[in-house]
């Protein structure tokens, strides 16, 4: 390998795994989801001592690539620091061999999950730009798999080109996601700066941003019929027009036996809702076969949308309407307004003749919503949005910043990536550890803290965590509001959509790159060690590019893209698949049978998270290792430091274990499942087992030491 790289190359290539232009689009959903209703509050702090935790991982990383600049990683860094123990040089063979094959399940998977999310991310935009042929609730899974072909054999072959030429891509990449962000960033905060508490502003119905309140319409099933509304603890909601009062619970005033039995029965108090109750055509209670009388129940309403018969003048006989849908350039499938009334109840109209909306005003306020619900299972204490910017860097409590900083843990990982190319730097020993170190900090506290500052600040009554939690994509989302706000119509917001998505297909090239470049380096190292296939280990005459281990990982994270993609709807329960076409000839499920299987994109995330922790944990313990009989031993920096990371590490994987367990019928951690943490635990078992005998045959087979018995003559 030739050294080409100096501190700037370095720092922008460990910068494009971390992304922050991708992975604020795609991991905000997941950080609204988990923990909720609450922990979205804590989203920002949680993300800062992220923040703090892999700073204790990317310290040992720095040190140890002072000591053993090469390519490989950890797993040269293993090999040299046990080597150059007394006695302990005995397991070097055995921790470098664990800590390459342990990297590999980060490295080898983790290019494939990127791969998967372009496509998914394809899918998505296919969706804004051809809406009549792909549908908006399901990505298609044919486009999705010639993207993971397409795409993964694309960021393979500009891999195979070189380092110089990947470093050029991911400089390139880099720029351009940090200016769209910041552009975003200052978009959202100048947009609630400008929206004092009252004033008319805009929101989202079915996707479109509009500024006007919309009207309600019952949800209905297949057969018309109103589709029953529930609480959310799975309760039925009921139809109410009045409250609980004193009166009601007492015989002497209330002498209704019927009702107060059911009072009784339903533990209601004063204040409580008081349901309306069924009754026949000659007013008396429908009762069920126990003789209770029967509540009427509420029925689920969406935001109503524009029909063609709104449209038609033959059919819509409100001339005032009609004029107005017209005037407001409304079209079918659009929102439908909410008009404005006098005190008399009738509709009021402007010095045109036509109707008013109702316009839509903004509100920030924990009065007016900022957290709702009573507390109850029913109607569960819910985190809406900030009151105050004091309010999106506050903790808000322990356990809330803890889930929100294992998920933000996620989003920073890949500091690390720029170790393995210790052979291509100019001054290895000088550049690699401030290159470490740097992509962090310009990543993590300046790009990643001001993002997720502006996007949480932006959230408000028109568009809340909960908003954000339930939408595929709501950056995208705050992005259409905001585009309105500043270019002065919905379709440019849409426009200023698309164009910061195409920012985040650019950093998903530069993050699924430099994953690709790291992994296939670790592979070529342990290739020219012969821990792996020799064919691993060998330079392309021309490019100098490890290209045998390059090729094998872009064929490997095709398959692994396409698992990803697989069942990316699992664990929820979709609506009804609205395209019929060559698209979705296949791999295409009923939503009852979406929700019954395991979702394979955050199963593929957690195999790659899993093996991350691993190899984090390992490292740090092998920095304890490096420095113990090293002139330059520092105790902060070689022994506190590498064993908070060690803990911080190991509680962050113990989360993903622990978090879906079931207490009192509630899972620890709302919004996470069993299903994909286990799975992922059993495939990195298995990962484990068949490294476990793959290493005692080939020792066998070379006639290899396993444990060595004196220090190679070279050490």
């Amino acid at each position: 390998m030739k050294p080409t790289l100096g501190l700037t190359g370095l720092t922008f290539n460990a910068m494009a795994l971390i992304a922050p232009g991708a992975f604020l689009w795609l991991t905000y959903e997941e950080q609204a989801l988990y923990g909720a209703p609450t922990a979205g509050m804590a989203m920002w702090f949680g993300f800062f001592v992220a923040l703090m935790l892999c700073l204790a991982t990317a310290i040992s990383y720095a040190e140890l690539s002072k000591l053993y600049p090469g390519a490989g990683s950890s797993y040269f860094y293993a090999e040299q620091a046990f080597l150059s123990k007394t006695h302990a040089y005995k397991f070097a063979r055995v921790i470098k061999f664990f800590t390459g094959w342990a990297s590999h399940l980060y490295y080898w998977v983790y290019p494939g999950l990127m791969v998967g999310v372009t496509a998914m991310l394809g899918g998505y935009l296919a969706a804004q730009f051809w809406p009549d042929t792909f549908s908006s609730s399901y990505d298609s899974p044919l486009l999705m798999i010639i993207i993971c072909v397409v795409f993964s054999l694309f960021i393979s072959w500009i891999a195979y080109r070189g380092v110089s030429g990947s470093t050029g891509v991911n400089i390139a990449m880099n720029v351009i996601q940090i200016v769209a962000l910041l552009v975003f960033s200052v978009m959202a905060i100048g947009y609630r700066m400008s929206h004092a508490e009252g004033a008319t502003a805009i929101h989202l119905s079915n996707g479109t941003a509009i500024n006007y309140q919309v009207d309600s319409a019952n949800v209905t099933d297949d057969k018309g019929n109103g589709v029953p509304d529930s609480w959310a603890n799975g309760d039925p909601k009921f139809a109410s027009s009045a409250n609980v009062t004193a009166d009601n619970l007492d015989p002497a005033k209330d002498t209704d036996a019927d009702l107060l039995a059911y009072l009784k029965a339903a533990s209601l108090k004063v204040g409580d809702v008081l349901p309306d109750f069924q009754k026949d055509k000659d007013g008396k209670y429908v009762k069920d076969k126990d003789g209770k009388i029967q509540p009427v129940l509420a029925i689920k309403t969406q935001d109503r949308s524009v029909s063609d018969d709104d449209l038609n003048k033959d059919k819509n006989k409100d001339a005032d309407v009609l004029g107005t849908l017209t005037a407001m350039g409304l079209s079918s499938g659009d929102p439908y307004p909410v008009f404005t009334k006098d005190k008399d109840g009738k509709l009021t109209k402007d010095k045109d003749g036509h109707l008013v909306p109702v316009p839509f005003t903004i509100s920030y306020t924990t009065k007016d919503g900022g957290i709702s619900g009573s507390g109850t299972a029913q109607d569960p204490t819910t985190f809406n949005y900030h009151e105050s910017a004091g309010s999106v860097v506050a903790p808000h409590g322990f356990s809330l910043l803890f889930v929100q900083a294992c998920i933000a843990i996620l989003c920073l990982v890949g500091f690390e990536s720029v170790s393995s190319m210790g052979e291509e730097a100019k001054n290895a020993k000088r550049d690699i550890p401030k290159a470490i170190v740097l992509s962090l900090l310009i990543q993590g506290a300046f790009c990643y803290l001001i993002e997720y500052f502006a996007a949480n600040y932006f959230l408000n009554n028109g568009y809340t965590m909960p908003s954000a939690g339930a939408s595929s994509a709501p950056i995208g989302d705050m992005m259409k509001i905001v585009g309105m706000w500043a270019f002065g119509s919905a379709k440019a917001g849409v426009a200023f959509m698309l164009v910061q998505a195409f920012t985040v297909f650019l950093a998903l090239i530069g993050t699924t790159l430099a994953c690709l470049n790291t992994g296939a380096r670790v592979t070529y190292a342990m290739g020219r060690d012969e821990e792996l296939g020799a064919h691993f280990g060998l330079l392309h005459e021309k490019t100098l590019s490890p290209h045998k281990a390059i090729w094998t990982l872009g064929v490997i994270s095709i398959f692994i893209g396409i698992i990803t993609v697989l069942v990316y709807l699992g664990g929820t329960t979709p609506s009804a698949l609205d395209k019929h076409n060559v698209w979705y000839s296949f791999l295409i499920f009923s939503p009852e049978t979406y929700a019954k299987l395991p979702n394979t994109f955050v199963l593929v995330t957690l195999v790659s998270n899993f093996g991350t922790f691993l190899l984090y944990m390992t490292t740090c313990l092998v920095a304890i290792v490096a420095f113990r009989e090293h002139h330059t031993f520092h105790g902060f920096k070689h022994v506190v430091v590498p064993v908070f990371g060690v803990i911080a590490n190991f509680i962050c994987m113990l989360f993903y274990l622990v978090g879906p367990l079931k207490i009192g019928g509630n899972t620890l951690v709302a919004g996470m499942s069993y299903k994909e943490p286990y799975i992922a635990l059993g495939i990195v078992a298995l990962w484990g087992i068949w490294g476990a005998f793959y290493f005692a045959a080939l020792s066998k087979k070379k006639g290899r030491e396993v444990f060595l018995t004196s220090k190679p003559a070279s050490t």
